[in-house]
């Protein structure tokens, strides 16, 4: 169990926000990205997971 709570994510913004929805880019500036290839690295979570999918046109998730 312990071996799961230390999970990672690395996240990139691989598109830009231009003509995206309010929403969208609010949940890209949750995610910690702020400009185009952004690189964060974050804990695996389905709250993570959950975001990484609705921009799912916008990340890319990076090994």
């Amino acid at each position: 169990m312990a071996n799961e709570s230390n999970k990672t994510v690395k996240v990139r913004l691989v598109r830009g926000l231009r003509g995206t929805q309010s929403r969208h880019r609010l949940s890209v500036k949750a995610l910690g990205l702020n400009k185009l290839n952004d690189v964060r690295e974050l804990k695996d979570s389905p709250q993570v997971r959950g975001l990484i999918s609705q921009l799912h046109y916008l990340v890319r998730v990076e090994d």
